[in-house]
């Protein structure tokens, strides 16, 4: 299916696109606040600032995904793949991703504030200013991530690997790190008031 045909049965009514396939799709700043594409094809899709907002995309393959800038705010995007994908500068707060593949994803300068990533794989995931105060990060895999300038005040780090992430002048106030894997490159991170029980950190574990 075409971007001009999804947007054409959209605007006509139709919200559910179960399992469609839509392989390299141009949906470039697209309307489709609420749409259901659970399960769908879209590998190498351009979504550049579409708006996405409230959207279900639960299982979506993603894979390539332009999404630079879109508006994915309190999406579904539970174990969606978006392994390569671009999500530089988007909106993506409050949204559902726990369980969703990251792996290599650029989601530098993105808003993932409150977001629910509880096991999503960020193995080598660009995450360079992001904004990711209070998401729920336990138990997410976030080995050789790139976390500089990150924003991650009072998100939940518990059982997060963090094994080889850069964290250089990342915010880590009030975060909760315990039983984290935390051997990564912390130079200037501020980690006031941060649980570190049980934590593995690079001068030895952290305080009981």
């Amino acid at each position: 299916m075409t971007g001009e045909e999804l947007q054409r049965r959209f605007e006509s009514g139709q919200r559910n696109f179960f399992l469609e396939d839509l392989t390299r799709v141009d949906l470039v700043q697209a309307d489709l606040h609420g749409i259901r594409l659970r399960r769908a094809h879209l590998p190498d899709a351009v979504l550049s600032q579409a708006i996405l907002a409230g959207a279900e995309l639960g299982e979506a393959v993603l894979t390539g995904a332009d999404l630079h800038r879109a508006d994915l705010s309190e999406a579904d995007l539970t174990r969606a793949e978006l392994a390569d994908s671009d999500l530089r500068e988007a909106d993506i707060h409050e949204a559902d991703l726990h369980g969703a593949d990251l792996i290599e994803a650029n989601l530098a300068q993105a808003d993932l504030h409150g977001a629910d990533l509880h096991g999503a794989i960020l193995r080598c995931a660009v995450l360079a200013g992001t904004d990711l105060h209070g998401a729920d990060l336990h138990g997410a895999d976030l080995i050789g991530a790139d976390l500089r300038g990150a924003i991650l005040h009072a998100a939940n780090l518990e059982h997060a690997d963090l094994h080889g992430a850069i964290l250089t002048q990342a915010d880590l106030t009030e975060a909760n790190l315990r039983e984290a894997i935390l051997i990564a490159d912390l130079t200037g991170a501020d980690m006031t008031g941060a649980d570190l029980r049980g934590a593995a950190m690079p001068d030895g574990p952290g305080d009981d």
